[in-house]
């Protein structure tokens, strides 16, 4: 899989609380679980944790685990 980098528009907005992404600390984001789509940006790791958080985007998203029996389920 592979995907094209790129810088993003210097007026380019968070996509959770719309501020300039290059007035903080921008991060970009791309799900390639789906197809790699259009990147979304976020002005910082706080917007990024509350999208995160606001959608329940890691509910189911991570294994069982187990001392005993090692590795995940």
């Amino acid at each position: 899989m592979s995907t094209t980098i790129a810088t993003p528009d210097a007026d380019e907005t968070c996509a959770y609380c719309d501020s300039r992404i290059f007035d903080h600390d921008p991060i970009c984001v791309r799900d390639c679980d789906d197809d790699c789509g259009s990147p979304a940006y976020f002005c910082n790791y706080a917007c990024l944790s509350a999208h995160i958080d606001e959608n329940d985007l890691t509910t189911g998203d991570a294994c069982e685990w187990n001392p005993d029996k090692g590795g995940c389920r």
